[in-house]
């Protein structure tokens, strides 16, 4: 018999779920056939069976949250299915166990009833106290007296009711402080309850511990994206007719950012301790969403690239992503991150950070509003408002101002932007 067991996953993750079962129990399974999946913090994970057999036992239900070195499930080798020879051992021992457990706890009770009846008849009490005592429901042997000769009064028995009672009326206000959100609320209308899936749980304590533990603050700015929309209109057909990828805007944002980082280090750093550590290099997070929450996949090296390179990247993991095949890999690190919730028609919006960041950028809408030129006159422009989230702890306002106001001049001049690369 062979166990199938969680597998190291990643130094990060230690634990998931399972969300799927891809055979079912006395199903013939290969050596290397998946045979459940796994859902992580992150990505979702295959575990292969070790041996070829028949799949005797499922240990873990679909839903069943797991760590690794967990047993999940047992194969039997060579094909033999041991269903009924697995089951009967445990049904024989079973009564025999409870016999003796059913014996015990009802000689207990009798030996404590016993010893209690003792030490009540040991304590000395007047025969008000003792009444008092069975008024109250107070064991006497538990009654502290005031007398200096040990005498039980009922006084004592009354004080000791009053301290046993003050516990009780201390509790009820620590349940008022149980976050709502952790209390199951009954509706007298229709409700339906859903499992939050282990990634949209890991999201949302994330943005939690990102909001405590970051003094995150936010500024705005808007650029004006006439060049860069009559740059990739220029350049789209022969960009793609080159390098088989569309010339989008990811690709011009994601360079002036990484131009503006170069020009503030602190905002490609992380704190570590009562330390600052400041990348050197630039792994760019893109945030995408998927049907089971939002995934940030790293664009490695977003300085080494052209935009070209940039563009197929942010392709390929954005397929990735949807098609639920990123590596864990693919998710782990980044410097810094670049939302967008223009996609989905934002038009502003805070940011929150992707800890350890100390930054993320929030794309929006793009907007056609009528500004007042250079020369007084009113043009209709494209505009679009961005936002950046910083931690404030090592970013000073200045800086971050500065950050956001360099990202707007090479977005607003991009064709020195793709000579660059």
């Amino acid at each position: 018999m062979k166990e199938i067991k969680v597998p190291e996953l990643a130094e990060s993750i230690t634990e998931g779920t399972i969300a799927e079962w891809l055979v079912k129990k006395g199903d013939k399974v290969e050596k290397g056939d998946p045979v459940v999946e796994l859902e992580t913090d992150k990505v979702n994970v295959e575990v292969n069976s070790e041996v070829s057999g028949i799949l005797t036992e499922i240990v873990c239900d679909e839903g069943d949250d797991v760590e690794v070195g967990d047993v999940i499930g047992k194969v039997s080798e060579g094909g033999e299915a041991t269903e009924d020879t697995s089951s009967e051992p445990e049904q024989k021992e079973e009564p025999k166990e409870e016999t003796p457990k059913a014996e015990e706890t009802a000689e207990a009770p009798k030996k404590e009833d016993n010893q209690e009846e003792a030490s009540k008849h040991d304590v000395i009490a007047s025969p008000a106290a003792r009444k008092r005592a069975r008024e109250l429901n107070i064991d006497l042997s538990a009654v502290k007296p005031v007398d200096p000769l040990g005498r039980v009064r009922p006084e004592d028995v009354e004080a000791a009711a009053k301290a046993a009672n003050e516990p009780k009326a201390e509790s009820k206000p620590a349940k008022k402080d149980t976050p709502k959100s952790a209390e199951k609320t009954e509706f007298d209308k229709p409700v339906e309850r859903v499992k939050m899936t282990r990634r949209r749980q890991t999201i949302a304590n994330r943005l939690v511990e990102a909001q405590q533990t970051a003094a995150m603050l936010t500024t705005f700015n808007e650029v004006d994206l006439t060049n860069v929309m009559k740059l990739r209109s220029e350049r789209k057909q022969k960009f793609m007719d080159k390098h088989g990828v569309k010339l989008g805007f990811m690709s011009f944002f994601t360079k002036a950012v990484v131009g503006a980082l170069k020009d503030f280090p602190l905002l490609n750093a992380e704190i570590q301790g009562n330390e600052l550590v400041i990348k050197k290099f630039y792994d760019i997070g893109i945030a995408v969403s998927t049907d089971d929450g939002l995934v940030v996949p790293v664009v490695r090296d977003a300085d080494r690239l052209d935009f070209a390179g940039v563009e197929s990247e942010i392709a390929s993991l954005g397929k990735k992503a949807r098609d639920k095949e990123l590596g864990l890999k693919e998710l782990q690190g980044g410097t810094f991150t670049i939302t967008n919730g223009g996609t989905f028609g934002s038009m502003l919006s805070t940011p929150i950070l992707n800890a350890p960041q100390v930054g993320i950028l929030g794309m929006h809408n793009i907007q056609k509003r009528a500004m007042v030129m250079p020369d007084d006159s009113i043009e209709v422009r494209p505009m679009m408002y961005i936002a950046l989230s910083y931690d404030h702890r090592i970013v000073d306002g200045k800086e971050a101002v500065q950050f956001l106001v360099r990202v707007k001049q090479l977005l607003e001049d991009p064709y020195d932007l793709l000579l660059e690369g």
